[in-house]
């Protein structure tokens, strides 16, 4: 009779940790960035179940996660995969970026993760960017791949996604995140629409990836709309932002206690973690034009052959009539084309005329002046045309705003708080003064550029850049500059602390130039490039 009780009781522990194994094998929501959770605790909730004897340790039941994540994590699985599948069809570039962007959803996953644990924190505080550092380095690697490949012909995809990934900054937005889809909607059609005008009489497969990628945009805002109408919410009761990330990019660290060692003899072992949305597999390589170009030695050794037979090679050439000679006929040079002949179907007869020179534009000085603009549509601020403003032109921005600037001259601008973006295109003698900024400073063809930061700034990026200056503060000493085709670039950095002038005051500003001159030489087979520094 103890032995037949000790059985059942046996029997009903083994039933229990079948029960408990279930759900965490069928329900993929019970899992964290992918990978399963781990039990808080070994102990078990009052008024559990208990069902094992002794030396039985109840497993406690992994917490599901909120509908707002499994709501994104359909969205990721659905449309967000299924632009992925489309990009590997077409494969190259544009299936590297699409990897990129399934990273960047990833981690905005994982920050969605976190507001569900963590308190608000302020938005212009570090730890706000700290939260925020995944995800924008992973968009960051959208738009990199789009600016080292502009010779690239399919510059247009690229530009569209890379205009596009900006959508996940409608975290940012505190009141209307839709609006922030919206404007970036806009913006990914603006290449978007090149790319289906393109290929909608040649391929219809880009055709479908532009819809594809735009149908990414019409599910977030459905998301947005049902989760966060208003603006993104945090946990009022929550923990530390910066505990909550480590929790959730680190989940096996996060558990109190592991999950207690399992025999053959006391159950099966645990499932393997799931898939995470951080690695997906590259895509692979495709060769030029999809045709292989490789000749075998005895494709060579047969034209050797041929040439070697000498005349015979020549004897079924048709000889060209007298009539025919231009060089006989000076009637015959007049004309366009020499008449009776057959048509030649070889690369040299259809050889096109040289294109037409484009027309050149018109000098500043006979352009028709527009007047001055400052208007604020959506999420993004227009500035354009002044020259010569008296004074210092002010723009109060928020960190949902991006600011556009193009065709000013001889103007001071200030940008009061921290915005998303700023982008300078076709100015002259433009300075511009800054807190901080979420992302990065574009400049494009913008000559006697000046800028200077006062808070953080991730990124500089300058295109075509005749004379320029960047004053950088204390906070912004870890900024990336990205210089191409670019002269006359100097950089000021602040006086290290405890470096005093000469009356005891605060030391100078130092200036450092960047290089224009680049040395390349081949080394070991491997090219090789270095800054020339010239001495004396």
């Amino acid at each position: 009779m103890n032995n037949l009780t000790t059985l059942i009781k046996r029997l009903e522990a083994a039933t229990s940790r079948l029960e408990d194994m279930v759900p965490s094998i069928s329900d993929p929501s019970a899992s964290t960035n992918g990978v399963a959770s781990l039990p808080e605790s070994g102990l078990t909730a009052p008024g559990a179940d208990i069902r094992g004897g002794p030396g039985t340790p109840q497993q406690q039941p992994m917490a599901p996660l909120p509908p707002a994540i499994d709501d994104f994590d359909a969205l990721i699985n659905g449309d967000v995969k299924t632009f992925v599948n489309m990009s590997e069809e077409i494969g190259g570039l544009v299936a590297e970026q699409s990897a990129a962007v399934l990273r960047a959803f990833a981690a905005e996953r994982k920050f969605l993760i976190v507001t569900t644990k963590a308190k608000k924190p302020d938005i212009q505080s570090p730890v706000y960017m700290e939260v925020l550092k995944d995800l924008q380095s992973t968009m960051g690697v959208v738009n990199d791949i789009r600016e080292a490949n502009r010779a690239s012909p399919l510059f247009k995809h690229l530009s569209t996604v890379s205009e596009g990934i900006n959508v996940l900054i409608w975290v940012a937005n505190e009141t209307k995140p839709v609006d922030t889809i919206t404007e970036m909607l806009s913006s990914a059609q603006f290449w978007g629409n090149r790319v289906i005008q393109e290929y909608k009489e040649k391929d219809q497969t880009h055709v479908q990836w532009a819809q594809t990628f735009y149908r990414i945009f019409k599910s977030l805002t459905g998301y947005v709309k049902q989760h966060y109408p208003s603006g993104l919410t945090w946990n009022p009761n929550g923990i530390d932002p910066l505990q909550a990330t480590e929790e959730v990019n680190n989940p096996e660290q996060s558990s109190a206690k592991p999950p207690p060692a399992r025999s053959p003899a006391n159950g099966p072992p645990p499932p393997p973690p799931l898939p995470t949305f951080s690695n997906p597999p590259p895509p692979p390589p495709m060769p030029p034009n999809g045709v292989s170009t490789s000749r075998s030695p005895a494709d060579m050794g047969a034209v050797f052959d041929e040439i070697s037979r000498g005349e015979s090679v020549t004897s079924k050439l048709r000889k060209v009539d007298p009539s025919s000679q231009t060089h006989k006929n000076p009637s015959l040079r007049a004309g366009a084309a020499v008449p009776s002949g057959p048509v030649r179907s070889d690369s040299s007869s259809s050889r096109g005329k040289s294109p037409i020179p484009g027309k050149k534009p018109k000098p500043e000085s006979m352009r028709t002046k527009r007047p001055p603009k400052k208007e604020l549509e959506g999420n993004k601020w227009l500035i354009e045309h002044y020259d010569t403003h008296s004074g210092m032109l002010e723009i109060a921005a928020q960190i949902s705003q991006s600011i556009l600037i193009s065709r000013c001259a001889r103007t001071t601008i200030r940008v009061v708080g921290k915005a998303n973006a700023i982008s300078l295109d076709n100015c002259s003698q433009v300075s511009l003064v800054i807190d901080s900024l979420v992302s990065a400073v574009d400049v494009i063809k913008s000559p006697k550029f000046e800028l200077q930061v006062l808070g953080m700034l991730p990124t500089i990026m300058l295109d075509q850049v005749d004379g320029a200056a960047i004053y950088l503060g204390r906070e912004s000493l870890g900024t990336e500059v990205f210089t191409s085709k670019c002269t006359g670039v100097n950089l000021n950095l602040p006086p290290l602390e405890g470096v005093n002038g000469e009356n005891g005051e605060e030391g100078d500003y130092v200036e450092r130039a960047l290089p224009e001159q680049i040395k390349t030489v081949i080394r070991d087979g491997m090219i090789v490039s270095e800054i020339v520094e010239h001495a004396g």
